[in-house]
């Protein structure tokens, strides 16, 4: 703890703190060095100045215990728990942030040993500071000095005992001070700075930690200075730590604590929460009705008179039917209605411009800033629905339905496309079958008039129905709905030809099969109900008749059999026959209606029973050797089963090798007489008759595939069964994929016969696409020379069997040919067949052409490319040369070869 400088002297406290502690008799305890010591607070009272406003947590003062054991643990309380706490260490804080009332404020501190219960309590005394400028003036040239605590000391004499702990109030600084900086705020002094050479320093936030630098210390003279203007609303209060020790860095006095809380100042404006404000207020509201609440915010200190907001409404638009429709609530921001008259349809929205104030709405002193608030009227259902119409008119044609006859509108002035403004529409009379509906447009809120029933022009022509409009939600409370909310809908039915019926349909007639035609069976005739029309008689046709055994008389409608009626075909279907006839009328258009005839058949007794299965298998000896049989029958119960199965009494081999025996009313077995029957095939007859009256009867032949079986009963004749297995349906098979394999055979081979002889007749005469010259000689080129001469003459290969021309037969030769007459004679080329490659008997041709002086300009190499008599280009020879190019210099010739030796001579050489 520390004091301010200007306490009493030491030698005066400590007599008298001897005198005190004997009158009270209180406990002292002498420790091993001699020294009083008191458990409790060293002070019954603590005094501190603070400023008004306190926020949560801010430290206020340090109430010391003193412990003079150290096992004792002490826990604090405050008789005010709801504004101060108390820290372990001592440390009063605020527990909540409020303002100071301009009384001083007193509490008491409790502190209670846990383990003993044992209770000590001191007095506190808040005291609010004066304002800075006050401050400022009274001690502008005063600086506050801060001694550390005296340390108690042993003399050789006598004990002193330490000095009463001072509370060192905290220092309070402006924001934002202009300076001039270092701006001196208070000097730290000790005692023993007269007798040793002391350096003093502080640590925490602000010095030595982040934010550092802010403030500094004098090592020499103590002076702690602030180096900058600070800021509130960063940092709000500094705890630093004072300390003093000697030049070898001993600690010379024990720390001290210096709180610096920062004094608010008016520096920033209210900032609204959201620059426009949305809100919604019903029509018709009464005064006094919540609409919104707008909130600003200010970073000053809130508990002071900078952050204290008030709001006001700066204007109103539009300002009908009153300039002041609403107000705000000047703490809170609570905006509601002050005036009657919100009318949706009149005005749907209003815009008001909110202001907030800080300095508790000094508009002198205090920072203002502004937002918009938009409030929009919602709408209430205070208009009903209103018919345009008393009466509405429409039209539908019998025995429609899904049609709209009539639309219903309807006017509402309340918002479009809510509950409020959308129409729902009720019949209230006219209407008692439930023949309409009305449905509603949710486009443009008409009622939709729309027939759900068929209706009948014979038995209602005219339907006069009543209408009431309605809204999705009620009306609002006072309103009524007027006449122009029921309106009268006049639906005239208009006659439509309609299709006859027959009655009744379907027709069900019951007759026994077997009824010969030409037999009338029925009268099936069908009523028109068109009762105003003047139409000609129904006629009749037939539409359906799947097994084509009846016909209709066209005018009666009678029915008549042309064909027997069979319960076994395969159109009748659980004994029902079902026929299908057609009623037309001569109406504009005509119309039709069918009629179904269902005949139920009666089984008689016209189908004979057969046996199944007709094939059957069974060994050559007597065990094991019985085969199961089935009789079947078409017809059905009493016509049926149960049946009798016996065997003929000729051929007489029946009855003495096969024996039947009947196993139920449906089923029997057949089996061997003799003991041995040799491996076959065997035809057994069965005579089989039914129940009927009278009854049926037929022979049925099973044929019985006898064979050799092993102990099992299975056949081993393979060769037999298989033999007798085959049928002949199968070899017929057989028989005709080998006839349609050998067919395919035999056209190929005369395929190929025709196509070889197609081939030698074409041999005769050369396709000229297929002549080896041609094919060289196809691309139309000259070349260019003897430089044109790199070509693989290796695809030139072609067989030995070219046939020269000197062995070709007389009188064939091809078109494109030379002709036959006389030429100059040059020596004969060999003639003879030719090595396989053909370029070799190329370059053979030119060699000799070469070497032969009384060669033509059109040699032997022109029989390659003649082109036969007929071309329309002249002969290369019958070009003069030396009509062109006379200057030109042919010397060059020369060089080209023994193939240009003929060319060189006659343009090459010179003047002659």
């Amino acid at each position: 703890m520390c004091r301010i400088a200007g306490a009493p002297p030491r030698s005066l406290l400590q007599p008298l703190l001897l005198v005190l502690a004997a009158l009270l008799q209180a406990p002292i305890k002498a420790t091993s060095e001699g020294i009083l010591c008191k458990t409790g607070f060293p002070e019954d009272v603590y005094n501190a100045v603070i400023s008004r406003g306190l926020n949560e947590g801010q430290p206020l003062l340090n109430v010391g215990f003193r412990s003079c054991d150290e096992k004792i643990k002490v826990q604090f309380e405050s008789s005010e728990p709801a504004d101060f706490r108390v820290g372990e260490d001592g440390m009063v804080y605020a527990a909540r942030s409020f303002q100071l009332s301009t009384d001083p404020t007193e509490f008491i501190i409790y502190a209670q040993d846990k383990e003993t219960q044992q209770q000590w309590q001191v007095v506190v005394k808040l005291s609010i500071e004066p304002t800075f400028a006050e401050h400022s003036e009274k001690d502008e040239n005063k600086i506050e000095e801060i001694v550390f605590p005296r340390q108690q000391y042993k003399h050789s004499s006598h004990l002193q005992r330490q000095k009463r702990d001072w509370v060192i109030p905290p220092i309070n600084l402006p924001e934002n001070s202009r300076g001039p900086f270092p701006q001196e705020l208070v000097r730290i002094r000790s005692d023993r700075d007269k007798s040793l050479s002391l350096r003093y320093s502080v640590t925490g936030p602000g010095a030595d930690q982040p934010p550092t630098g802010i403030f500094i210390i004098n090592p020499i003279s103590g002076q702690l200075s602030v180096t900058k203007p600070l800021d509130r609303e960063q940092i709000a209060s500094f705890h630093l730590r004072a300390h003093a020790v000697d030049v070898n860095g001993n600690q010379v006095e024990n720390p001290i604590d210096i709180v610096i809380n920062v004094i608010d100042m008016n520096d920033n404006r209210p900032e609204f929460l959201h620059q426009v404000w949305n809100g919604t207020v019903p029509e018709g509201s009464k005064p006094g009705t919540y609409v919104m609440t707008v909130t600003a915010i200010d970073a000053d200190d809130p508990n002071a008179l900078n952050g204290m907001l008030r709001y006001r409404i700066l204007s109103q638009a539009p300002s009908t039917p009153s300039p002041n429709m609403f107000t705000i609530n000047n703490e809170t921001g609570d905006i509601i209605t002050v005036a009657a008259g919100l009318d949706r349809e009149k005005v749907q929205q209003y815009t008001l411009i909110i202001q907030a104030t800080d300095m508790e709405g000094n508009p002198t002193y205090g920072l203002s800033n502004t937002a918009t608030a938009v409030i929009t009227v919602t709408d209430v259902n205070d208009n009903p629905p209103e018919f345009t119409a008393m009466t509405f008119y429409g039209e539908v044609p019998e025995n429609r339905v899904d049609v709209i006859v009539a639309n219903l509108t309807v006017t509402d002035k309340d918002q479009p496309h809510t509950p409020a403004w959308n129409a729902m529409y009720r019949m209230t009379g006219g209407d008692p079958t439930g023949r309409f509906t009305i449905l509603t447009d949710p486009n443009s809120n008409d009622g939709l008039v729309t027939v759900v029933k068929p209706i009948d022009f014979e038995t209602n022509r005219m339907f006069v129905l009543t209408v009431a409009a309605e809204n999705q939600v009620p009306l609002a409370k006072g309103i009524q709905h007027p006449p122009q909310s029921t309106a009268t809908v006049s639906i005239t039915v208009i006659d439509v030809n309609e299709s006859p019926y027959f009655v009744p349909n379907p027709k069900l007639i019951r007759q026994e099969e077997g009824l010969l035609a030409g037999k009338m069976l029925t009268t099936f005739t069908a009523q028109d109900p068109d009762r105003y029309m003047q139409q000609t008689a129904l006629r009749y046709s037939k539409l359906s008749d799947p097994a084509n055994w009846l016909k209709i008389d066209p005018v009666s409608g009678q029915i008549t059999t042309i064909a027997v009626l069979d319960r076994e075909s395969q159109y009748v279907e659980n004994n029902m026959y079902n026929a299908t006839f057609l009623a037309s009328d001569s109406g504009i258009p005509p119309m039709s209606g069918t009629g179904t005839l269902q005949i139920y058949l009666l089984d008689i007794n016209d189908n004979a029973p057969q046996v199944h299965p007709q094939e059957a298998t069974t060994c050559e000896t007597l065990q094991p050797n019985a085969t199961n049989i089935t009789a079947t029958d078409r017809d059905i119960d009493p016509n049926a089963g149960p049946f009798a199965f016996e065997l003929p009494e000729t051929p007489p081999s029946i009855k003495r090798n096969w024996t039947v025996i009947r196993i139920s009313g449906d089923h029997a077995q057949l089996s061997l007489r003799i003991r041995f029957l040799e491996a076959g095939i065997y035809d057994v007859p069965i005579i089989i008759t039914d129940s009927g009256n009278p009854p049926k009867s037929s022979t049925s032949i099973l044929k019985v595939k006898v064979c050799q079986c092993d102990i099992n009963g299975d056949c081993t004749d393979v060769d037999r069964i298989v033999g007798a297995g085959l049928g002949t349906g199968a070899i017929i098979a057989i028989l005709l994929c080998i006839i349609i394999l050998l067919i395919l055979v035999l056209m190929f081979v005369v395929w190929m016969k025709r196509r070889d002889k197609e081939r030698q007749a074409k041999q005769l005469l050369i396709d000229p696409e297929d002549d080896v010259r041609d094919n060289i000689l196809k691309y139309d080129e000259e070349g260019g020379g003897e430089e044109d001469q790199d070509y693989d003459l290796s695809q030139l290969q072609q067989p030995d069997t070219i046939e020269p021309d000197a062995i070709k037969p007389v009188g064939i030769r091809r078109l494109d040919e030379r002709p036959i007459h006389a030429e100059p004679q040059y020596p004969v080329r060999s003639a003879a067949p030719h090595p396989g490659d053909i370029g070799d008997f190329i370059n053979e041709g030119l060699k000799a052409a070469d070497n032969d002086p009384t060669a033509p300009p059109y040699d032997s190499l022109l029989v390659f490319d003649y082109e036969g008599s007929g071309s329309t280009a002249g002969s290369l020879s019958s070009l003069n040369s030396s009509s062109s190019g006379g200057e030109q210099d042919y010397d060059y010739l020369n060089d080209w070869g023994p193939r240009f030796k003929k060319l060189a001579d006659m343009y090459g050489g010179g003047d002659d």
